[in-house]
């Protein structure tokens, strides 16, 4: 049985949105999201902030560098 994915997608106002298995693929989604949205480890460690930690389409790449992956 395959593992839940563990990065979780949160809007702007904090309503969960998505779940990916790809930290550059969640980085897509808080950029359509926008400002404010975040990227969590799980549903409660949040390792990006949208706007606050930079703009994950400027590149996707950086935001996983960013989150350590």
């Amino acid at each position: 049985m395959a593992a839940a994915p563990q990065w979780k997608v949160y809007d702007s106002e904090g309503i969960y949105q998505a779940a990916c298995k790809e930290i550059e693929a969640a980085s897509i989604l808080v950029t359509w999201y926008g400002e404010g949205s975040t990227i969590r480890k799980g549903h409660s460690q949040i390792v990006w902030t949208e706007g606050k930690d930079g703009e994950a389409s400027d590149t996707f790449e950086y935001t996983a560098q960013f989150v350590g992956v």
